[in-house]
């Protein structure tokens, strides 16, 4: 039975279970597509930088065209959080998904550096802007969506099937790399090749926004709560920052900062030096972080689950600490490599599995702390706010190479962003097996029930 038509008013019994899978599975496909988007630049653009930026800008434009993304992430956040707690998740995700098409396929349709001059590369970072807030409209809403709709020892596994979209798209797009290189030459996948990338990226978003026109409706727990919750009285953006929510949003805060460093650390800097450092080639980069893709997306699918099974706050400590110790120590090994892009690729794959495969739960853990009302702005804005500083790391990694040296800077910033996500897990509710074992606004309510009995 089609659940079309259905964004805006409960659904019947029997429609249930269908438009929870659809709902579940649009979140997981939905973030593959939004990853495979957000990713694209990190690889598949590197090649092609010289003919939309020339060959005397290459290093800069490279870490801005990455950097306009991020930063525009958390003003969709803030923007499309609220219009989602307010409208509804469905209509809310798909208008950012047709946001996000248009602007993949603008970039795809950019003319040359030698057309345009620098315009071209002004255009693309423009379009990441621009697109990084509609990205961020559509994960603000749709995950937030699919954890409403899972049942309650369901969460953690969606979540990390959820997470594991994120580096399944880093693969997709390093071996989709890999092989337009390997078929079209340098040459041709600079000049034009590489635009076939982000066609299809743009087609998966028109793909998707389909998907949840026709499949996908709000929880029944949305209609409830904003038909009981009247206009004047809904809470916002000022009391997730400063306000009742305050507490939980930036201790999710610190400990998605821990992990956006580790991120950028182990995906964007990493791919850099092993062309730089290592000395791979751009096929041997694409096949190395590839391998370490697949490994990472598979730990992370079934690191959302362990977390139910150790509790959320046992997980992140437990997952931090493995980040502290082994992963400095895995940065020397994959960068000591030897110049193989297979041996590069499994070490890199052991460093972004004891780093970043804590994403696995996040999905489920930062919905499990915010009521309805303020779940996908608090959701959105906690992800995507915690990015900025994290993205930053072109302005200060140079002056901490200064002080601790080429390879003692990125190894400082792993060991960072671990203490952040252990010191932060620790700081948040236990959320045990027994405690996760209820609706997802049940679960939400008894966290602030029990601030509220601390502070009284």
């Amino acid at each position: 039975m089609s659940t079309r038509g259905t964004a805006h008013r409960p659904l019947i019994a029997p429609d249930l279970p269908q438009a929870s899978r659809a709902a579940v599975r649009g979140g997981i496909l939905g973030n593959f597509v939004d990853q495979f988007d957000i990713f694209l630049p990190v690889t598949a653009l590197a090649p092609a930088l010289p003919s939309l930026a020339g060959h005397g800008a290459i290093g800069a434009t490279a870490a801005y065209v990455v950097m306009a993304t991020l930063i525009g992430r958390p003003l969709g956040a803030m923007i499309f959080g609220r219009i989602s707690d307010r409208v509804g998740r469905t209509s809310t995700t798909r208008v950012a998904i047709a946001g996000t098409a248009a602007c993949t396929l603008g970039i795809a349709l950019v003319p040359t550096h030698e057309q345009i001059g620098m315009w071209a590369i002004a255009l693309v970072i423009a379009l990441r802007f621009v697109g990084g807030v509609f990205l961020a409209g559509e994960y603000t809403s749709a995950i937030p969506l699919a954890m409403e709709w899972s049942r309650p020892r369901e969460r953690g596994k969606a979540s990390g099937l959820i997470m594991a979209m994120s580096p399944s798209a880093q693969a997709t797009i390093a071996l989709v790399t890999l092989g337009l290189l390997t078929v079209l030459g340098p040459e041709a996948y600079a000049a034009w090749g590489w635009r076939l990338s982000f066609l299809a990226g743009a087609l998966a978003s028109v793909a998707m926004l389909v998907y949840y026109s026709r499949r996908v409706a709000d929880a029944p727990v949305q209609h409830k709560v904003v038909a009981a919750t009247p206009t004047g009285v809904r809470p916002g953006l000022r009391d997730v920052l400063a306000g009742r929510w305050a507490g939980p949003f930036w201790q999710v805060f610190g400990l998605m900062s821990g992990l956006w460093i580790m991120t950028n650390m182990t995906v964007i800097v990493l791919a850099r030096r092993l062309a730089s450092d290592v000395g791979l080639t751009a096929s041997g980069v694409a096949t190395a972080m590839a391998i370490a893709s697949v490994g990472q997306a598979v730990v992370m699918a079934l690191a959302g689950h362990w977390s139910t099974a150790l509790g959320r706050r046992r997980f992140f400590v437990i997952w931090g600490l493995a980040g502290l110790v082994g992963g400095p120590l895995l940065w020397w090994l994959t960068i000591r490599s030897g110049g193989s892009a297979v041996v590069a690729g499994f070490a890199a794959a052991a460093l972004q599995i004891v780093t970043v495969t804590a994403y696995g739960p996040v999905g489920a853990y930062i919905n499990e702390r915010f009521p309805t009302t303020v779940r996908a702005t608090a959701y959105g804005t906690a992800y995507s706010l915690s990015i900025v500083v994290p993205a930053l790391y072109p302005y200060y990694l140079p002056t901490l190479e200064q002080w601790l040296g080429h390879q003692g800077a990125p190894v400082a910033l792993l060991a960072l962003g671990a203490v952040l996500v252990t010191g932060c897990g620790a700081l948040g509710p236990r959320l045990s097996r027994q405690e996760l074992d209820a609706d997802l606004e049940v679960v939400a309510d008894r966290q602030l029930v029990a601030r509220m009995g601390e502070s009284s």
